[in-house]
């Protein structure tokens, strides 16, 4: 099945779709985060989607939150130098303690207007106290 192009108002070819979530980190790729055949590590890309789940979990559950568990990844696509990579979240599901956030990863090609999905996966947090012991996530009304 052919990836979806979609051209957005502001000029950006986005190459998968359109991003799901709200923008919760960028940054960029740099030289040392790279493997010894110049891609960047998945492991930079995860970190980098853990960081922005942890922003998402603290903000939905108004205090601090752990990661404990990952589910499927697949890296469809490489990170290169210079590409920007940008993070989006979204709270799927929110249990006493517990939630799940859908977080996608996109690389903004170096000098380029282009977008690629680079992965995605499902995070599960668990909101803790001060002891590290999970507590109740505050109810939204």
């Amino acid at each position: 099945m052919p990836d979806t192009v979609i051209e957005t108002p502001e000029g950006i070819i986005s190459v998968g779709g359109m991003p799901r979530g709200d923008l919760t980190v960028r940054t960029i790729a740099m030289p040392a985060d790279t493997n010894a055949n110049g891609d960047i590590f998945g492991g930079w890309v995860m970190s980098a989607m853990d960081q922005a789940g942890g922003i998402a979990g603290v903000e939905r559950a108004e205090g601090r939150v752990v990661t404990v568990a990952v589910e499927q990844m697949t890296f469809l696509r490489p990170m290169k130098v210079g590409d920007v990579l940008c993070v989006y979240t979204e709270v799927e599901s929110v249990g006493r303690t517990s939630m799940k956030i859908h977080i996608e990863a996109w690389a903004r090609r170096f000098r380029t207007k282009i977008r690629e999905k680079v992965t995605e996966a499902t995070f599960t947090f668990v909101a803790v106290d001060d002891d590290g012991k999970p507590r109740p996530i505050p109810k939204r009304g």
